[in-house]
């Protein structure tokens, strides 16, 4: 029977929705780069042809915006995936998930440095998003709500129909997988504690004997040792 807890177990399955909803925020936003023609239309501007009924884009930040979110996402992605690996050898293979005390503390420290780094990039996508938004309802006419954007034409090559949809998409990805590397770094704290709380600390008799939580009390002789000679 191997000796894997149920908070383990539940670590395990948070690595790979993190996997998963890194790749979903790194494809989604690199599509709409692709179909922007390599720009990046986080805090972009649009344009519009009042004669040819045409969306085009006015104005885009520098492409290095973009790539630096989908690196974060692609980052934490491979970090869930190399984990997840690295948990399904050690149930399978060892037959025993063991923890070290120096392990649990990386992984709070890296649960953080990932908390970070995603609340950024969560909040990117949001301003980003909201601020093309308020471009394309101020320049476009009859736009109430900025999906509806979808559904009118831009200036070719560029194709604008899946636009909102997909920042949506990534934003929402990435928000997910900040709160799952939450619940990650809760339920290491949590094992961390259970691990420090359970271990004994083993006296040499106990120890001679096979009992590590023998007490002083219970390994101490019926008789006292006749006292040594002067």
């Amino acid at each position: 029977m191997m000796a894997v807890s149920v908070l383990l177990l539940l670590e395990l399955g948070l690595y790979a929705s993190c996997f998963v909803c890194g790749i979903v925020a790194a494809a989604s936003l690199t599509i709409v780069q692709g179909n922007f023609g390599g720009l990046c239309m986080l805090y972009g501007r649009v344009s519009y042809n009042q004669s040819a009924n045409l969306i085009g884009v006015q104005a885009s930040t520098s492409a290095s915006l973009c790539y630096f979110v989908s690196a974060i996402s692609v980052m934490v992605a491979v970090v869930c995936f190399s984990l997840s690996l690295y948990w399904v050898y050690a149930v399978y293979m060892e037959g025993e998930m063991r923890r070290e005390r120096v392990w649990m503390n990386l992984m709070i420290v890296m649960s953080g440095i990932f908390l970070f780094f995603l609340l950024i990039t969560g909040c990117m996508l949001k301003i980003g998003r909201d601020s093309l938004c308020d471009s394309i309802a101020q320049t476009v006419p009859n736009i109430t709500r900025c999906d509806t954007v979808q559904s009118r034409k831009w200036v070719s090559p560029i194709q604008g129909d899946r636009v909102y949809t997909n920042l949506h998409k990534s934003e929402t990805a990435v928000w997910v997988s900040f709160f799952f590397w939450l619940i990650i770094g809760v339920l290491v704290i949590v094992q961390r504690r259970q691990s420090s709380g359970a271990k004994l600390v083993p006296t040499p008799a106990g120890a001679l004997f096979g009992e590590p939580g023998a007490t002083a009390t219970e390994t101490e002789p019926f008789f006292n040792r006749p006292p040594r000679p002067q």
